[in-house]
């Protein structure tokens, strides 16, 4: 797993739960950990 990846995603994650509200910031932390998932696993092979 790419540490650096994860840390940023954690990052976003907090900055649009701060920033963001209701279906915004639901929908934002969903786009936040796909991408995440997809450059992570995507990355493995």
């Amino acid at each position: 797993m790419d540490i650096v990846t994860i840390i940023i995603a954690l990052v976003a994650v907090f900055i649009a739960w701060k920033v963001l509200a209701g279906v915004v910031k639901t929908i934002a932390l969903v786009g936040i950990l796909i991408v995440a998932a997809i450059v992570v696993f995507g990355g493995m092979g």
